[in-house]
């Protein structure tokens, strides 16, 4: 058996619309975002909306499976890709920044404060959603850092486990004019095995699309990948759905207070 074969069969799914933005269509059974949402998601803070959302108003600003439609599903656990492919180093420290960061699931430098993971088990892909507590500063100097790196990380090599080496290219990926800022990359990495376990020639192709954006105070992070193709209207309808849930989280805050 081949060694992208066996990173195949070996996948275990993990924890993580308005695309007319993009001319692109939703998701088959997604529910439609609203085209008249609002491109900033939310008003600066009041004295009677708190700068900081409550936990419930966190997890309740998450998007689910019923948002994105099937095939999407709840997670399952851990994709063996992850260790396989993004557990790997690089001499070059801004690129090394960027794999462990997508190793970690902690693209804002922190551990999320509410998180969910959705797979896709038709195409293997697995998208994980994150809001983070950080300050809209410090969100922003990390939306300054992703975008510098399809420049300064466009193409390097990493090594992986048993010293395999990964060709990894970094482009800059299109998203909607939602929210107040935004930053979307989307990162290949490609492993060519040996004769003995790549006899077929094929290299193992995995690839993320990384998106984090700004809305007002808060802000949210995803990743959606796989080996292969990957499902991008889903990254897209999740960046619009993810700023209206955001929206609607503040307003009903305001309406309670």
């Amino acid at each position: 058996m081949t060694r992208r074969a066996l990173l195949v069969s070996s996948l275990l799914l993990t924890t993580v619309t308005g695309c007319a933005a993009l001319g692109l269509e939703h998701p088959p059974t997604a529910e439609p975002a609203d085209p008249s949402a609002p491109a900033s998601a939310s008003a600066p803070a009041t004295s009677a909306t708190p700068s900081v959302l409550t936990d419930t108003q966190a997890r309740a600003a998450l998007i689910t499976d019923t948002d994105l439609g099937a095939p999407w599903v709840p997670t399952r656990g851990a994709a063996t890709w992850r260790d396989e492919l993004l557990k790997a180093s690089t001499p070059v420290a801004e690129c090394q920044k960027l794999l462990d960061a997508l190793y970690t699931d902690e693209l804002f430098g922190e551990p999320a404060r509410a998180v969910v993971g959705l797979d896709d088990p038709d195409s293997a892909a697995q998208l994980r959603y994150q809001l983070t507590g950080r300050r809209p500063a410090d969100v922003d100097r990390t939306l300054a850092w992703l975008r510098s790196l399809p420049q300064k990380c466009a193409r390097f090599t990493a090594t992986a486990g048993q010293d395999t080496v990964e060709d990894v290219q970094v482009t800059e990926l299109p998203l909607p004019e939602v929210g107040d800022a935004r930053q979307g990359l989307r990162v290949s990495l490609t492993l060519w095995g040996t004769a003995e376990d790549n006899a077929d020639g094929e290299p193992t192709v995995l690839a993320l699309d990384v998106a984090a954006v700004r809305a007002g105070e808060d802000a949210f992070a995803l990743t959606n990948g796989g080996l292969g193709d990957v499902p991008n209207e889903a990254t897209q309808a999740a960046v619009q759905l993810g700023v209206r849930r955001l929206t609607d989280v503040r307003q009903q805050g305001r309406v309670q207070v």
